[in-house]
């Protein structure tokens, strides 16, 4: 059956409204989220996991932009327990924190200030993470003073210094302890604007002054502990060498010799010598060795580092290494060398041993190839002819002082600081020399020495006036005292 056109017509025409209907219905919008929740990869988690690596990229590149801004922006100075500007900041910051409390305090109300100085005044810098520390003062009538100081603790700090502001946070590691005391690992982390950085210089400046004027007019005592050096107790006053009397021109040798040696370190180094001198002073208990020496160190503004060699534990290799890391201008200073090894053994071919110290490794720590220069190192003893000669020989020992009995030179300087303001025409003193004399305790003018049987030692004599430090007479009564039995 054949069609006409007509019917051909009518047939195709209706279809086209149709496909436009279907397009239509295609390219609709629904929306930018539908068409994906409508996605079967997005429903399984592709989408979900691209979302998260796009947060993650912009979370990190947030941290590195704001890493980077801060080390734009801002400077860190780390500061370890171990450095000594660790303790000198603690205490500079107590006192500048005490300083800043006293300044609120005494500021006046009506005081007028600029508008950016009041904004800053606003800025809190007060202290909320404080630690104690406790000191001890023994006072000359034996009493003991203590004192409590509160401290920057561990924690985060605001400071503000010359108009900077800084942020100090001191850490404490609880896991992690020092080798050598076994303390607590802590640092402080100073933090302010690197266009401020300068500050710092003046900070540490102003601390290690601090520091200085706290132990200033003062001799500081180390002992050894472990591998390390401590102060023993607090800085004792110097003792002046006027108090320590010694028998004529024999102080003055001493200290004329100590001033040669510091002033020769070039000569020592052009003729390729050891920069290092040692001394041996013996004589009878009571003579002023120890004292002397403790007045020579604050006549130098010297310290003192003791070493006890029959401390248990003191090993040869850890005495050779205290020895050469001892603390800037500080004596060496080996009390009674002579009892440490009075009991000594021979230990193979190691040399004699005492405690734990052997005698070679005391030799070797003194003068051996890995001693320290720049070193002034004084032995005591009460019996010198106990002394190895090994010990005592040049370049071990350069210069060996006897201090012996109480001569009469020496009674009579101490008669002079005791009774000097009130007997003034020294008609006791002259007594009292005349007692010593006809005792044999002292040896009289145009004779011979006394016997050492009858002599006394300057601690005796010092005994003496201090009973009777307010009569001449009772001073004078008690010469016989003084003459050994």
């Amino acid at each position: 059956m054949s069609a006409t056109p007509s019917d051909i017509q009518h047939v195709v025409q209706p279809s086209f409204p149709e496909k436009e209907a279907t397009i239509s219905t295609h390219s609709a919008p629904d929306g930018f989220f539908a068409q994906f929740a409508g996605n079967p990869f997005f429903t399984g988690g592709l989408g979900l996991a691209g979302f998260a690596a796009i947060l993650a990229g912009a979370q990190r590149g947030l941290r590195q932009g704001a890493s980077l801004l801060k080390r734009r922006l801002l400077v860190d100075v780390d500061i370890n327990v171990k450095d000594d500007t660790y303790q000198w900041f603690l205490y500079w910051m107590t006192i500048h924190h005490r300083r800043q409390l006293s300044t609120a305090v005494q500021s006046k109300p009506s005081e007028k200030v600029g508008i950016i100085e009041s904004l800053l005044r606003r800025v809190p810098t007060r202290m909320h993470h404080l630690s104690i520390a406790t000191s001890k003062t023994h006072l000359p009538n034996g009493a003991v003073q203590t004192q409590f100081a509160l401290i920057p603790g561990p924690g985060r700090h605001i400071l503000r210094y010359k108009n900077a502001f800084i942020l100090a946070n001191r850490v404490r590691e609880t896991k992690s302890m020092g080798l050598n005391n076994g303390n607590p690992w802590e640092t402080i982390t100073l933090t302010t604007l690197y266009s401020q950085r300068h500050v710092f210089e003046a900070l540490f400046l102003e601390a290690h002054e601090l520091a200085q004027k706290r132990v200033e007019g003062k001799t500081v005592v180390f002992t050894p502990r472990t591998a390390s050096w401590e102060k023993f107790g607090e800085p004792r006053r110097k003792r002046t060498l006027e108090s320590v009397i010694l028998d004529q021109g024999v102080k003055e040798h001493i200290v004329a010799d100590v001033k040669d040696f510091l002033r020769s370190e070039q000569w020592y180094h052009d003729r390729c010598i050891p920069y290092r001198r040692g001394y041996l002073l013996h004589g009878v208990p009571g003579s002023g060795k120890s004292s002397f020496i403790q007045a020579l160190a604050g006549h130098l503004d010297y310290n003192i580092a003791m070493v006890n060699l029959s401390e248990r534990g003191l090993t040869d290799d850890r005495l050779n290494y205290l020895i050469t890391i001892l603390p800037q201008r500080t004596f060496v200073v080996l009390e009674d060398v002579d009892a440490a090894f009075s009991g000594r053994t021979m230990s193979d071919e190691s040399g004699f041993r005492g405690a734990n110290v052997t005698f070679a490794g005391l030799l070797n720590a003194i003068d051996g190839i890995t001693s320290g220069e720049e070193r002034i190192l004084f032995l005591t003893t009460n019996h010198v002819a106990r002394l190895d000669a090994a010990l005592v020989r040049p370049g071990r020992v350069d210069m060996t002082i006897r201090l012996g009995e109480a001569t009469r030179y020496q009674a009579a300087q101490l008669w002079e600081r005791f009774y000097g303001d009130i007997d003034e025409d020294s008609v006791n003193q002259t007594r009292f020399l005349h007692a010593l004399e006809k005792l044999g305790v002292v040896q009289a003018e145009g004779q011979g020495p006394p016997d050492p049987v009858n002599m006394t030692s300057t601690a005796a004599l010092q005994g003496l006036f201090l009973k009777n430090k307010h009569s001449m007479e009772g001073a004078i009564a008690g010469a016989s005292e003084l003459r050994r039995s």
